[in-house]
C-alpha cells in the first residue's frame, strides 16, 4: 500500500524517519509531501494513495474526492476538525486521530500560560501565584487529566466540569466535581479549555460564563479558538479589565483584541501545543502504526466516523 505523510507543517526528522521505519517495515510505500503552499499540490499528491497521515492540514470533500483508491486517513494529533468526517464515510474511508499522543505538551503549555499570565506576561510589575489558586477544567480527558494531575503539583486547588466522566472518578483522583459551567467559571481563578469544537461546543464559551470568574480571572484556551464567541469576549473584557485571556489558537479578531487589550491578552505566534520534539514523534509514530494495524488486521480502535 501507498501511504502519503502530507505535512504543511513537517514532522520532525526523527518522526518522519520512524514512520517510514513503521510503513517499510510491514511492506508498505511511503512518500513525503512537506511544506506544500498550494492545495493543487495536495489533490495532485493523493491521487494514487491508499492512505494518508496529517497534522492540521484539511481533508476536505475535495481531498477526498481526488484520492479514489484512499482506504484510511489518520490525523496525528487529539483534535479532528481539519478532517470532512461526513466526506470519508460516503467515500468509504476510515478516519482516525490519535488520541493521547500530544497530551501531555498541551498540558504543559496550559500551565506555564497560567505562570505566564499570573506573572503580567513577564513584564515589569507584582503579579501572583499559582498556588493556593483554583483552576477549573473544562473536559477531563486525556489533557485535562494531566493539567489536573500538574496544578495539584503545583499546590492548586482543581475543579473539572465533564458531563461523561463520572463524579466519583474525578472524587477518587483528588478533583471536585462542579456541578455545572455557572459554578466552576464562579469559583475558579482559571479555567483551562479542552474541549472539541462541534456544533454543541461553538461560541459556547460567553459573556455569561467568562464575566462570573473571580477578580483577576483568566481563561486558558489550548483547545479550538470556534469555542469562543468573540464578539462577547470583547464585551468581556471591556467591562471586566480584570480578566485575562491566553490562547494557543488566534482569534479571528487577534489583532484587535492584542490593540485593545494587551494587557489582559495574549496568543502564541502560531499553535504550539503539540510542539514538543516528544508529541511530534509520538503522534507521528502512532498514525503510521494505525494504519499498518488497519491493513493487517482491520483494526479499527481509533476510528473517528464509524
Amino acid at each position: 500500500m501507498k501511504i502519503l505523510v502530507a505535512t504543511e507543517k513537517p514532522f520532525a526528522a526523527a518522526a518522519v524517519n520512524g514512520i517510514r521505519q513503521i510503513a517499510e517495515g510491514a511492506g508498505h510505500e511511503l512518500v513525503l509531501l512537506e511544506k506544500y503552499t498550494d492545495k493543487a499540490q495536495l489533490l495532485e499528491a493523493v491521487a494514487d494513495v491508499d492512505a494518508m497521515i496529517v497534522r492540521s492540514d484539511k481533508v476536505t470533500a475535495e481531498v477526498v474526492a481526488a484520492a479514489p483508491k484512499l482506504k484510511i486517513v489518520v490525523r496525528a494529533g487529539a483534535g479532528f476538525d481539519n478532517l470532512d468526517l461526513p466526506a470519508c464515510t460516503e467515500k468509504g474511508v476510515v478516519a482516525m486521530n490519535t488520541p493521547g499522543q500530544n497530551s501531555n505538551a498541551v498540558a504543559e503549555l496550559a500551565i506555564a500560560m497560567m505562570i505566564f499570565m499570573s506573572r503580567n506576561q513577564f513584564t515589569p510589575g507584582t503579579g501572583m501565584e499559582v498556588k493556593g489558586k483554583k483552576v477549573g477544567i473544562q473536559a477531563y480527558g486525556n489533557v485535562g487529566r494531566l493539567v489536573a494531575e500538574k496544578a495539584k503539583a503545583l499546590g492548586m486547588e482543581v475543579m473539572a466540569f465533564d458531563p461523561f466522566v463520572p463524579a466519583e472518578k474525578m472524587v477518587e483522583e483528588g478533583v471536585i466535581p462542579a456541578e455545572s459551567l455557572e459554578q466552576m467559571y464562579e469559583q475558579c481563578n482559571f479555567v483551562s479549555l479542552h474541549i472539541p469544537a462541534i456544533p454543541a461546543t461553538i461560541g459556547s464559551i460567553n459573556y455569561n460564563l467568562i464575566s462570573r470568574m473571580p477578580k483577576g480571572g483568566c481563561v486558558v484556551n489550548t483547545a479550538r479558538k470556534e469555542v469562543i464567541n468573540e464578539p462577547e469576549l470583547v464585551k468581556v473584557l471591556e467591562d471586566r479589565p480584570d480578566i485575562k485571556y491566553v490562547t494557543d489558537v488566534a482569534a479571528a479578531i487577534q489583532a484587535e483584541l492584542n490593540e485593545k487589550f494587551p494587557k489582559q491578552v495574549f496568543a502564541t505566534p502560531k499553535k504550539m501545543g503539540a510542539e514538543t520534539a516528544e508529541a511530534n514523534i509520538n503522534a507521528g509514530l502512532a498514525a503510521a502504526q494505525q494504519i499498518c494495524d488497519y491493513f493487517a488486521t482491520g483494526c479499527t480502535k481509533f476510528q473517528l466516523n464509524k
